[in-house]
């Protein structure tokens, strides 16, 4: 008996099926991500926790100890530390494009800093996981299974809104296998799918435009190369990564000489900062790198800031070039697209993986649809019944008073009506209410709403146009609620000169390779180019323009051999350096120039700072005026040695933006203006207005009345003139020396009498400026002269100029040139 129990199987055989289940065990329990919701099994189950305890972005944080008691006692049957690590890097904004949950305490750092424990770390869902991918999840959207103890069910997949597995990346190490997907940018996958749905047969070109590379959370930038094209095409590549870097000047204490430093702002993905600085100061010590004096670490809640300090005579771009050489600075990330399908690994590329999310938010949003209309179908049935039992209430009342037990009342409306067992329920426990006309006149909308509904729905479920409509408009609205601007610096492999990486001596090299009479301009629209003196003459820029569909008029137009600073300033009140140097012949976008620090930000004003040929005389002081009416000075010297990175120069409440930036000169006049036409006047003088620090929040300059709005300021000289313009088209050049000087916070006087009562003074400007261009709300734009228009007094209404109907003016914009 005992010898039929037992079975002779070879030791191979046995170990290879054994192995074999033990590694696809580890592939679909473990390592690999879902195509569909781009989630392992523990983040799945951490989610879907979390969103059992109703931690969601409206609710308070809970401790983590909770929520990993929770996955380990239900879902999970791992070890807690491992749960708490895969919680803590769910919630790391290094770590994950969009993270999915919302941490409060301290979750590590690019320094590879531990977590502190999870008794001590709160935690919630974020806003992008509770609702793009949780929020379905009660309307029948994917199939459930039981826990491993049967005491549970669980989701076998999120009903995802967004691919995630492209959005946050992903890196799991499995059996035999592993797989490495880099994160990207929202906006751009979410065009991607549209332009799927739109055109099924979409070229790969315009695929590989449309995501031309990933979007690290920590910025630096990525070298395109083919190592691009086969991670799309193929499915595995190598992505080569660059820390950003710059060559600053950098004074080592009072009285000694400036050095150069390289200043690294930004590493490559996921490279341990201090872990970075201690090899360098191992290869230094070793002399392996020569020419280095020092090693700093200046990084803040602002941004990172590594200072590497050369000593005398070290040519700054060729120690740069050795960090790229001889250390992670510059980097490769291997990627490789792996994830489960049907519950098989499968490598894929880029258009396959977009396709087979695109299936299964089909699938979703046809499976919401039928739980939606079976529940509206559900309602209207009562309603039905309700209504039906209304109009003959006299009857139903008879029927029930004649029965004499209360069990057979539901049988006999049945027969006696045609009722279904719902609809009899219904009536039964109907309250005395509803029998008011109201009530009836409430049931007979909510009856026709959900016949509406009703035929919506049939019509989503019948025609795949719909259904695709569908998804298109969800993405837009998930695109414009949770797309941001690209971190990651997309380069050619063969240029490497621009932004921020670039250095002294490059930029003296361009600079000396331009002809000395070409010109930088920057037009309204954001485009920065360099231009030969014989094309201004053909932009004719002295010319009028009346009103239309004109290219946007330039804002910035400057002698290159002057070697101009230009400083960009955001309505989040931050200030920057443009590095316009590797500006070329074809126009490119400012945001190219500009410090990672203030990518995202508004720009509201770029304005030229000490030029050798005097275009602007030395100004004392920068003015900063709030939306609040809140204004201060800083001194010009604050200005002089800004880094490659932007700073904060002015403390804002929360609503309140940085709204004009104005060249101070002492004993001149500072005009404010609001929307109602009223302007203040005050002279610039140091007991008047003094100098403040840079995290002060201003003085307050002009209180506003109830519906009012700052609209701007201007320094002009005591015999000067300012440009007003109203949003009904109401333009008037007005004489300074009619305005009274006031003090702070009085009301002023009214500049400019509207010709429309509902019309507003939208914007002013210094009449020193020659050339102005007025942009219109319908996209149009017209180019004045200031030389054109009469100076006038206090009482004068200035011209009007003619603008279409519903057409509005929205600001002047003065071309600033040598």
């Amino acid at each position: 008996m005992v010898e039929e129990r037992i079975q002779s199987i070879a030791l191979h055989h046995e170990m290879q099926r054994s192995y074999l289940e033990y590694a696809m065990s580890v592939i679909v329990g473990r390592a690999l991500p879902d195509v569909r919701d781009g989630l392992k099994p523990v983040q799945r189950r951490i989610l879907y926790a979390m969103h059992e305890l109703d931690l969601t972005p409206n609710h308070a944080y809970r401790k983590c100890a909770r929520v990993v008691g929770d996955v380990l006692g239900k879902y999970h049957p791992h070890g807690d530390q491992a749960v708490y690590d895969a919680l803590v890097r769910l919630a790391q904004n290094f770590a994950n494009r969009h993270p999915l949950l919302d941490g409060h305490g301290n979750f590590g750092s690019v320094d590879d800093d531990p977590p502190a424990a999870m008794r001590y770390t709160e935690i919630r869902l974020a806003l992008i996981a509770s609702d793009g991918l949780l929020s379905e999840i009660g309307s029948s959207t994917v199939e459930f299974t039981p826990n491993f103890d049967n005491s549970q069910h669980e989701p076998i997949v999120l009903p995802a809104q967004l691919p995630f597995l492209l959005l946050n990346g992903c890196s799991g190490i499995a059996v035999g296998m592993a797989t490495s997907v880099p994160p990207h940018n929202l906006g751009e996958i979410v065009n991607a799918l549209i332009a799927i749905i739109q055109k099924p047969n979409l070229s790969d070109k315009t695929l590989l435009d449309l995501i031309p590379g990933p979007d690290f959370p920590t910025g630096g930038e990525v070298l395109i190369n083919k190592g691009i094209q086969e991670t799309y095409l193929e499915g595995r590549g190598s992505i080569t990564m660059r820390g950003v870097a710059h060559i600053e000047e950098v004074r080592l204490s009072k009285g000694r000489h400036r050095r150069f430093a390289v200043v690294i702002t930004e590493l490559p993905y996921q490279l341990n900062k201090a872990g970075w600085i201690e090899k360098l100061a191992e290869k230094v010590n070793y002399g392996k790198i020569i020419g280095i004096s020092d090693i700093r670490d200046e990084s803040d809640r602002d941004g990172t800031r590594l200072v590497v300090e050369l000593r005398k005579d070290t040519e700054p771009e060729k120690v740069l070039s050795i960090l790229e050489r001889r250390t992670s600075f510059k980097t490769n990330f291997s990627s490789i697209i792996l994830a489960l399908v049907d519950g098989q690994p499968v490598q894929l590329n880029l258009r396959q993986l977009l396709e087979h999310f695109l299936s299964y938010r089909e699938i979703t949003i046809i499976r919401r649809t039928q739980y939606t209309l079976k529940r509206k179908e559900n309602r209207l049935e009562v309603v039905e019944g309700l209504l039906r039992a209304l109009f003959s209430l006299t009857r139903i009342v008879e029927i029930i008073q004649a029965l004499t037990e209360s069990s057979n009342a539901k049988l006999n409306l049945r027969v006696h009506f045609d009722l279904s067992d719902i609809q009899s329920d219904a009536i039964l426990n109907m309250p005395l209410r509803r029998l008011t006309s109201f009530e009836k006149e409430n049931l007979h909308i909510e009856a026709n709403s959900l016949r509406l509904d009703r035929k919506k729905l049939n019509n989503l479920l019948k025609k795949r146009e719909a259904l695709l409509s569908t998804i298109m408009n969800e993405l837009k609205n998930l695109k414009k609620r949770f797309a941001t601007p690209r971190r990651t610096r997309l380069r050619e492999e063969s240029f490497n000169l621009l932004n921020s990486s670039a250095n002294v001596s490059q930029q003296e090299q361009i600079l000396e390779n331009l002809p000395k009479t070409n010109q930088l301009i920057i037009s309204h629209d954001g485009q920065v180019q360099i231009i030969a003196p014989q094309l201004i003459n053909h932009l004719h820029l002295e010319a009028t323009l009346t009103s239309g569909h004109h290219p946007s008029p330039p804002q910035l137009l400057l002698p290159i051999s002057q070697h101009p600073s230009i400083l960009i300033f955001s309505s989040s009140g931050r200030v920057g350096l443009l590095r316009w140097e590797f500006a070329e012949q074809q126009p490119r976008n400012i945001s190219e120039f500009l410090p990672n620090s203030l990518l995202g930000d508004q720009v509201i004003q770029i304005l030229p700072l000490n030029l050798e040929a005097n275009l602007i005389p030395s100004v004392s002081s920068i003015g900063l005026l709030s939306s609040d009416g809140h204004f201060k000075r800083l001194p010009i010297e604050e200005f002089h040695d800004l880094s490659g990175r932007a700073v904060t120069i002015l403390r804002l409440k929360e609503g309140v933006s940085l709204l004009r930036v104005v060249e101070c000169f002492e004993n001149e006049e500072l005009i404010i203006g609001s929307s109602l036409g009223r302007l203040l006047k005050i002279r610039i003088q140091t007991n008047i207005l003094p100098m403040m620090k840079r995290t002060a929040q201003g003085t307050l300059l002009l209180k506003l009345l109830p519906g009012e709005t700052v609209i701007g300021a201007t320094c002009i000289k005591e015999e000067g003139s300012l440009m007003l313009a109203t949003t009904k088209g109401q333009i008037k050049r007005l004489n300074s020396s009619s305005l009274r000087s006031f003090e702070r916070c009085q009301l002023g006087q009214i500049g400019l009498r509207f010709r429309d009562s509902d019309d507003a003074l939208v914007d002013l400007q210094s009449a020193k400026i020659e050339v102005m261009s007025g942009q219109l709300s319908s996209g149009r734009n017209f180019r004045l002269r200031v030389a054109d228009w009469e100076a006038e007094d206090i009482n004068g209404m200035g011209k009007k100029i003619e603008l279409l109907k519903g057409e509005q003016l929205k600001r002047l914009i003065p071309l600033v040139r040598s």
